[in-house]
C-alpha cells in the first residue's frame, strides 16, 4: 500500500470525505456500483441520536477488533490519533467511531512501515525549500514529520483552549482541526495547515477505503457504506460488464484476505 500524498483538505461536512475519495478512487474503476453521498450524509443526519447510537453499537459489535497494540505511536501519541480519528469519523447510523473502524490502528502502521520511515525517499539533503510540485523537501521521515506535529497542535491545543486535544469535547476537538486546516493555527517548527492537509487527512482517507489487510476499513465497513466491491473492481472484465451498472457482489466486497 503506498501512500497518496493529494492535496485534500478537512471538509466542513463531516461525511463530506466520503464523496472526493468516492469520485477519484473507486468511482474512477466501477463507475455507478456507488451509492449516493448525498443520500447517506442526509440519512446520517437526520436520524435521531438514539437510532445513531444504537446503529454505531450494533455495526461495530458485527466487526472484527482493529489490530491490537501500536508499533509506532507511544501512550500519549495514540491518544491523540485516536481522539482525531473518533472526531473525524464520529460513530453514527453508517459506522462506528474511527478507532473502532481501525483507523488508528492504519495510521499506525503506515507510521511502522517503510512509509513512515521514508524508505522511498532521498534522505541525504542538502534541505533547501522546494518548490509544491517538487513534492516532499523535508529533513524529517514521514514518521518524524507525523509526530512533531501532533507534538506542535496539541501544544497549540493547551495554548488556545486550556487544555489538551484528548481533553476537549467533540465540538471544541472538531473546531480546533478546521482550525488546523484553515492555517489559523500556527508552530515555529512546522506549517500545521500543510502537515494536517497533506499528511494527516490523507493517511486518514487512505484508512477509511484501503483493504482492510493494512488495518483500516475493519470489516469492510466503508466499502459496504459506498457499494465498493473490492477487489473485484478493478478485474478488467468487471469493468466492462459492469461499466455504469450496479455490481451485483457489491453487498459482500472481497479484500486481499479473502482471495489468500
Amino acid at each position: 500500500m503506498t501512500n497518496d500524498r493529494s492535496d485534500k483538505t478537512f471538509h466542513p461536512n463531516r461525511r463530506g470525505f466520503l464523496g472526493v475519495a468516492a469520485a477519484t478512487g473507486a468511482a474512477s474503476l466501477a463507475p455507478g456500483v456507488l451509492m449516493g453521498t448525498a443520500g447517506l450524509a442526509e440519512a446520517s443526519e437526520s436520524a435521531p441520536s438514539q437510532c445513531v447510537d444504537a446503529s454505531a453499537s450494533t455495526i461495530a459489535s458485527t466487526l472484527p477488533s482493529p489490530l491490537p497494540g501500536y508499533l509506532s505511536l507511544g501512550p500519549s501519541e495514540a491518544g491523540f490519533v485516536e481522539a482525531m480519528v473518533n472526531v473525524m469519523c464520529p460513530a453514527d447510523a453508517l459506522t462506528p467511531g474511527g478507532v473502532d473502524c481501525g483507523l488508528a490502528a492504519y495510521i499506525d502502521r503506515q507510521l511502522a512501515g517503510g512509509f513512515g520511515k521514508g524508505a522511498r525517499l532521498y534522505m541525504r539533503g542538502p534541505w533547501r525549500e522546494g518548490k509544491p510540485e517538487l513534492g516532499y523537501q523535508l529533513p524529517l521521515t514521514p514518521e518524524q514529520y507525523f509526530k512533531t506535529g501532533l507534538s506542535a497542535a496539541d501544544a497549540a491545543c493547551r495554548e488556545r483552549n486550556g487544555a489538551a486535544f484528548t481533553e476537549l469535547d467533540e465540538s471544541s476537538a472538531n473546531q480546533f482541526l478546521h482550525e488546523i486546516a484553515g492555517g489559523k493555527v500556527t508552530d515555529e517548527r512546522i506549517q500545521l495547515a500543510s502537515w494536517f492537509n497533506e499528511l494527516v487527512y490523507p493517511l486518514f482517507e487512505q484508512a477509511c477505503f484501503a483493504d482492510p489487510v493494512y488495518g483500516g476499513n475493519v470489516g469492510k465497513v466503508f466499502w459496504k457504506a459506498i457499494g465498493y466491491p473490492g477487489l473485484p473492481a478493478v478485474h478488467s472484465q468487471d469493468m466492462v460488464d459492469f461499466r455504469g451498472k450496479p455490481f451485483p457482489g457489491a453487498a459482500d466486497p472481497k479484500s486481499i484476505a479473502d482471495f489468500a
